[in-house]
């Protein structure tokens, strides 16, 4: 048996989110059946993080052990075929054999997430569903200005889900930066781990502070109250996208194209 480390890209508008789940199609359920179907008995998934409902992905990365002998290559690909073949919106970019102990995700130093606006009047066509389109001008100066009041370690309560799991609202984010180009905002966010609901709380609340509804200090004042109704606005799962995980350095394995 060996454990892969699954490097992922997929489409959240179909799936109920990562996690398998009893009222509707998940990433993790699509991505084990392709596994099992090659590897002639069932696999179980551990992932890097639980996006949402909607939530897109380009680099997530979960574990997966396979009893079959196999390359990471032909893990890839044969993976990629059972998924596409049912016709899921997920795929596997990369598959490396990792240490028997590898954990996807206890063994993660940082997550990075990337949220993507579209700032225009006119309504989105192809980007619908693959970002928050806002039609009222937006200040990505005055909202890059503000984000960086939540940068650093804090008490995020006020920016996390009433259906957290987490141990703790205190989080450490290491980044948070808004940047234009043309039309689209993009919003940077990086830390070790995030609560739920974080960023989308984070970003709608940025949103405010774009139109000239927040200032910094509107935005500090509720970060401070550690109040989950001091929250001024929840963005919408369509832009935000799962961009990376980042981990230990590991020593060098066999080449995936084995």
């Amino acid at each position: 048996m060996t454990r892969f480390k699954l490097t992922l890209e997929y489409d959240g508008r179909p799936y109920v989110g990562w996690q398998r789940q009893d009222n509707g199609p998940s990433v993790q359920a699509a991505l084990e059946a392709a596994l099992a179907a090659f590897n002639g008995a069932p696999v179980a998934t551990v992932a890097a993080g639980r996006t949402d409902a909607g939530v897109h992905a380009r680099g997530q990365v979960a574990h997966a052990d396979i009893t079959k002998d196999m390359t990471g290559y032909r893990v890839m690909m044969a993976a990629n075929h059972h998924l596409r073949r049912a016709g899921e919106a997920v795929a596997v970019l990369a598959a490396e054999p990792v240490a028997d102990d590898f954990s996807a995700r206890f063994d993660a130093l940082g997550r990075s997430y990337t949220y993507r606006i579209v700032n225009r009047p006119a309504p989105l066509t192809v980007d619908r569903g693959l970002a928050w389109q806002v039609p009222q001008p937006l200040d990505a100066a005055a909202m890059h200005a503000a984000a960086q009041v939540l940068v650093g370690r804090h008490d995020f309560t006020t920016f996390r889900a009433a259906q957290c799991q987490a141990a703790s609202p205190v989080k450490t984010l290491d980044r948070l930066d808004v940047e234009r180009q043309g039309e689209t905002i993009l919003i940077h966010a990086a830390a070790r781990s995030f609560l739920h609901h974080q960023v989308r709380s984070m970003v709608g609340c940025l949103a405010l502070v774009g139109r000239g509804h927040w200032t910094a200090d509107d935005l500090r004042a509720a970060l401070d109250a550690c109040d989950r109704r001091a929250l001024g606005y929840n963005a919408p799962p369509d832009g935000l996208t799962f961009m990376a995980v980042r981990y230990p350095a590991e020593p060098e394995r066999s080449s995936l194209l084995a």
